[in-house]
């Protein structure tokens, strides 16, 4: 679609709530309007509102005053992917998935949307993708406190999320060493261990346990003894929610059937810290700190970078550069056709700068 076709857009926030949300969605609805004239359709709890029809239009004062507002005011939920959707339950209980895009596309179309902006991660773009095909021109824009989005350097909520783990593992240090405990803290991250790795590094934590490297419990065990051994009084482990022990599974919290991905992780700090327990007769305390990592004010950094992606939304879509998802690459913003992100996820690679460094100041990432 060209420059001068485009009429109207839609914006929608997709997936788990993050820091930075409102930002984008200033952003966008305050650029397409100031600058081109554009009309703002906003989509209601994700691509739900596409297959419920829940719209309403977006002007200045609908998105004024959010730029420091956690979560999002249009709503989001990470159970609507229109090609793969919950519809119901059959007579034993069990879900029913359907492919609904041509509904959802019907009423995109229906609302005059020409390009339809998606704000949100792997989960979102890997539904947002196949809506190409049904007539649904697309932007993507990268949202996760994971960081874990293919071709960008960074996505907004992940510096907020950052910031509240490593002041978690900071304040949980004092009471470490007061009780000389082992303390594991748990971050989130899913299959990737941004979060964990970076706190981990932030707070000084002296094991760091994440999904890309399995952990051998007897080094663990050992390090902790060790510790002990060399008035070292407390240990600080950083876990991300999807480490797993060598040869080992992740632990899971819950099923969630009626979601396109059902499996939801959590727990392994409190699995880890009862075996370290048995092993060590050592004293330790596991704390999760799930969405609270998701929540509150967005950081200064969150709140620029959003505002920038928001605006470079508006601008791939009035030059005509559509089914692609904004980008941060080398400190430039740019973008990657959306297709290449859909289904793929960044995970820390073994000779990551961050891993080197850790391991260079002495920090076990429980590995022989």
């Amino acid at each position: 679609m060209g420059k001068t076709a485009i009429k109207r857009i839609g914006l929608m926030t997709g997936g788990g709530d993050c820091p930075g949300l409102n930002a984008v969605i200033r952003a966008v609805t305050k650029a397409a309007i100031n600058e081109h004239n554009l009309e703002v359709i906003g989509v209601h709890d994700g691509f739900l509102g596409l297959i419920e029809d829940h719209v309403m239009p977006l002007d200045f004062s609908d998105v004024s005053n959010i730029l420091d507002l956690g979560g999002t005011i249009l709503g989001t939920s990470n159970k609507a992917n229109p090609s793969n959707y919950c519809t119901g339950r059959d007579d034993n209980g069990k879900p029913i998935f359907q492919d609904v895009s041509d509904k959802a596309a019907a009423v995109a179309k229906h609302h005059g949307i020409d390009v339809l902006v998606c704000i949100g991660g792997d989960g979102t773009m890997s539904a947002a993708a196949p809506m190409i095909e049904h007539g649904l021109d697309i932007i993507g824009v990268p949202k996760t406190i994971d960081n874990d989005l293919m071709h960008t350097d960074v996505t907004f909520g992940f510096d907020t999320a950052l910031g509240i783990a490593t002041e978690a593992i900071d304040r949980i240090r004092t009471t470490a060493a007061s009780h000389s405990r082992v303390m594991l803290v748990e971050t989130m991250g899913r299959t990737a261990g941004w979060i964990a790795l970076c706190a981990g590094a932030a707070s000084g934590a002296d094991l760091i346990l994440i999904p890309e490297i399995e952990y051998d419990l007897d080094v663990v065990c050992e390090r902790c003894l060790d510790r002990s051994k060399h008035g070292k009084a407390y240990t600080i482990i950083a876990i991300a929610e999807g480490a797993k022990p060598k040869g080992g599974a992740v632990v899971v919290d819950r099923v969630v059937h009626e979601s396109p991905e059902p499996i939801r992780l959590g727990g392994v700090s409190e699995v880890l810290c009862d075996q370290i327990a048995e092993r060590t007769h050592l004293e330790g305390r596991a704390t999760i700190l799930g969405h609270v990592q998701r929540g509150g004010t967005p950081t200064a950094h969150d709140r620029v970078l959003a505002t920038q992606f928001g605006y470079h939304a508006i601008e791939l879509i009035v030059s005509g550069q559509l089914n692609r998802l904004v980008a941060m690459q080398k400190g430039q913003l740019t973008s990657v056709p959306l297709c290449d992100v859909a289904d793929r996820v960044k995970l820390v690679p073994l000779d990551h700068a961050i891993v080197r460094a850790c391991r260079a100041v002495g920090v076990s990432f429980g590995e022989k």
